[in-house]
């Protein structure tokens, strides 16, 4: 497979994915109401430095929850009160870390046709770990990032299953 072919796939995949995920959406709009999307600037001022905090501790800047409230400005029961509830777009509805586990071919080139295929998806790979290969093929365990929703999981698993030299494709864990 020619990487115009799945380049061509995955642009129909992709168009199908959208009109499914209206039409879900649509079906469920009683969960569309749960969460919004509000500017920062119609908030109280509590809810970004809720955000501040968790980044603090988050990036090590602070050490624990106590100083993280202190340096912002905020009451931990505060925080505590909203830590759960309070999350930036991009973390909580833009990002998804999925694993997968995959059987190889031991052959040149298929690990790097699936890290290429996962880099056309747009899917930040944050690790790789191949096994040493045992009866020619290789199991090889993947994390990555994606940025969408549990259909572009499954469009994933499909695009990838049929590359050359793809055995096998598991998800084992998505957040």
């Amino acid at each position: 497979m020619t990487f115009f072919d799945i380049y061509a796939k995955i642009v129909f995949m992709l168009t199908t994915f959208v009109f499914r995920r209206w039409t879900i959406l649509a079906a469920n709009s009683a969960e569309i109401s749960q969460l919004i999307v509000v500017s920062t600037n119609v908030l109280p001022e509590i809810f970004p430095k809720v955000l501040e905090v968790k980044r603090l501790l988050a990036r090590g800047e602070e050490k624990s929850s106590a100083s993280a409230c202190k340096a912002v400005g905020i009451s931990r029961s505060a925080f505590y009160k909203y830590k759960d509830c309070v999350y930036s777009y991009e973390e909580k509805l833009t990002q998804k870390i999925i694993s997968l586990y995959a059987v190889l071919k031991d052959e040149p080139g298929v690990l790097s046709s699936v890290l290429a295929t996962l880099h056309t998806l747009n899917a930040n790979i944050l690790t790789v770990n191949q096994n040493i290969p045992i009866d020619s093929v290789a199991a090889v365990t993947i994390s990555l990032r994606l940025n969408g929703n549990a259909e572009e999981t499954y469009l994933l698993k499909s695009i990838l299953s049929e590359l050359y030299g793809v055995v096998d494709i598991k998800i084992i864990s998505g957040e």
